[in-house]
């Protein structure tokens, strides 16, 4: 029997595969690829430059970009925002545009969220060889650059033939729509294969559904989980990046408002519960809150619901202190279920939530631990209107007041994005998420340059949405570009960057390990060849505006409050640009994070540092 084809290119077959692919959870669909960021050169212009061109906008949304690596970023923020349900492709050319892609390839699988990667490759006939920008290995002819994408990305194919295209493609799909596998997917296009042509059965390109599963915990599991959290005292729940991608929110608060439980939550996880919720006692960790961090290290059950257990989290394995403290992990991957010894519950977080709360009915924690945690909950309250309060409004404000002076302005559904420096430790400590989506840490990679470009994406999935991205200056002159893109296509991102002239996060490290801030300021060279001169006289707001950013300049309280009311009104891409008051004005972190000091050395701040190092890695622990 004979059956229908398309002649297209490889390219063209792509994209059009592409535009047909949906993903479907609870009777909802969407788009799995819902568009294509890229940066052309000759290792993909002729090919999928040419096929997006014929597909069309209406086929195959493109997004222009300037940077390979900010690109994935905004595709990220975009599929972060949708709950991974949606995502985005990045296509580059071969060779550095390429290798650009690592960082971001990283970020989006250590985070567990997905995209589609399409660099273009050298010449599978070899027609040509080497080509420009080919990476020739002496005794492996089949290596490129793009080999480098292999440990960061949940899936690889490099697509040698135009047939191999269509159990690769439907390989691509099946990772990305899944809430255990996805993460970055990459299919490596050699130029000469994306411009072949070949006949296609129509069948590759009808449209398909993806379900996306929600798993309900096995009985046993479930049985086993009941038992440990009523034969708890004092059970805490640590809520993860999880609640958010399985849309677990309200099932997470019933729970909690059924057992009374108390929530502290991690940097993917915060905003699991609105902030003013009795039972949210705040971040965890290192960078975690007095209550959360008192309640972890008395807590005789951990219930961590879609989490991964990070450093950060455990408090580099110090935290847990009870000595009888046990673990119930539920999680839709059974690789994050298993950690730290823990009894497993391998479901989706909401299915396992609402069947722990039926499973529970009845049961309550005892009202003087309630009353405990709620009063440790009013007093860091307190700790948070202390430092978010400016008396002065003449002042030179500082990080805290910042953040303070935004809390006053963003609504409910703001979102507020940041992924590095010394801004992740105060946000999560201190900043009230109101709504689920508002607090938008990229912390598993805590990468630099982020926080840009994922604004684009989080404004690209959700329009109308007024959008914050904070950097200081160390992550701003990491990888501004985007603030182009931004302006090219009309989405007005709010840009707040602080200017405190150097690494503030490390430097503050560095002092802390005995590296005494070296090489962490920017300023000029000093007589003895450290950097402790004056500070540089760089003008970064004049930077932003010459990128095509309103700017608005604000130097005490007062204007940064007016100047950050003027920019959410504002319809175009506005940066708000203020230089802080460097005095420490945060919390300090309620638990340890290891950061190996020099074993020996002959200055006094590595001894001491080295002294103190030892103190605190005597309480790590494994939980067996």
């Amino acid at each position: 029997m004979s059956r229908s084809t398309l002649r297209l290119t490889v390219a063209q077959a792509l994209v059009r595969f592409l535009a047909a692919q949906y993903t479907e959870r609870d009777g909802e669909r969407h788009r799995l690829i819902a568009g294509t960021w890229g940066i052309f050169g000759h290792g993909n212009v002729a090919g999928l430059g040419q096929a997006l061109l014929e597909a069309g906008e209406e086929t195959m949304p493109f997004h222009q970009g300037r940077n390979e690596q900010a690109m994935v970023h905004a595709a990220v923020g975009y599929a972060r925002q949708l709950d991974r349900l949606s995502a985005q492709a990045v296509t580059t050319s071969i060779g550095p545009g390429a290798t650009n892609l690592v960082t971001g390839a990283a970020l989006a699988t250590i985070n567990r969220l997905p995209v589609l990667l399409l660099p273009g490759d050298y010449f599978a006939t070899r027609a040509a060889d080497p080509l420009l920008q080919q990476l020739e290995h002496p005794v492996e002819a089949d290596l490129s650059v793009n080999d480098t994408l292999r440990p960061v990305s949940r899936y690889f194919d490099r697509i040698h033939r135009p047939e191999a295209l269509i159990p690769s493609a439907l390989h691509a799909m099946r990772v990305l729509a899944d809430p255990v596998d996805t993460g970055a997917v990459t299919l490596a296009l050699p130029q000469d294969v994306q411009a072949e042509a070949y006949d296609w059965p129509e069948e590759f390109f009808a449209d398909r559904v993806w379900h996306v599963r929600r798993p309900a915990p096995e009985p046993a599991e479930l049985a086993a989980a009941v038992e440990a959290v009523r034969g708890s005292r004092r059970p805490l729940v640590v809520a993860g990046g999880g609640v958010h991608h399985s849309e677990a929110e309200q099932a997470l608060k019933a729970f909690v408002e059924a057992t009374g439980i108390p929530v502290a939550s991690t940097q993917a996880g915060k905003g699991s519960l609105r902030y003013d919720h009795p039972a949210d006692v705040g971040g965890i960790g290192h960078t975690g809150t007095a209550v959360a961090d008192d309640l972890a290290r008395t807590a005789d059950l951990v219930i961590g619901v879609g989490t991964r257990y990070s450093d950060f989290t455990t408090a580099s394995a110090t935290l847990f202190q009870e000595p009888d403290v046990r673990f119930v992990n539920l999680n839709v991957a059974a690789f994050d279920a298993h950690k730290l010894s823990a009894r497993t519950l391998v479901a989706d977080a909401r299915a396992g939530l609402e069947a722990l709360t039926e499973a529970l009915a009845g049961h309550r924690v005892d009202e003087a631990y309630e009353a405990e945690y709620r009063a440790g909950k009013e007093r860091w309250e307190q700790v948070v209107d202390a430092v978010y309060r400016a008396d002065d409004e003449h002042a030179v404000p500082t990080q805290t007041q910042v953040l303070g002076a935004l809390d006053a302005v963003v609504g409910d559904d703001d979102v507020v994005i940041n992924a590095a420096g010394s801004l992740p430790g105060d946000l999560h400590k201190l900043w009230r998420a109101r709504s689920p989506r508002q607090y938008h840490l990229e912390y598993g990679y805590s990468c630099m340059g982020y926080e840009i470009p994922a604004g684009i994406g989080v404004q690209q999935a959700a329009p109308g949405t007024p959008v914050w991205s904070l950097v200081g200056d160390g992550t701003y002159l990491m990888m501004p570009t985007e603030i182009v893109t931004a302006v090219q296509e009309g989405l007005p991102v709010n840009l707040v960057l602080i200017q405190n002239h150097g690494y503030a996060s490390i430097g503050g490290l560095s002092e802390a390990v005995g590296a005494e801030r070296f090489g962490t300021a920017y300023r000029y060279r000093s007589p003895d060849g450290t950097f402790n001169g004056d500070p540089l006289p760089v003008d970064l707001a004049a930077n932003a505006a010459s990128l095509g950013m309103d700017v608005l300049r604000a130097k005490t309280v007062g204007e940064l409050r007016d100047a950050l009311a003027t920019a959410r009104a504002s319809d175009r891409p506005t940066c708000v640009y203020v230089e802080t008051d460097p005095t420490p004005t945060s919390p300090g972190p309620e638990a340890w994070w290891d950061v190996p000091v020099a074993e020996v050395a002959s200055r006094e701040a590595a001894t001491s540092a080295r002294t103190a190092y030892e103190r605190q890695v005597a309480d790590r622990r494994r939980h067996l």
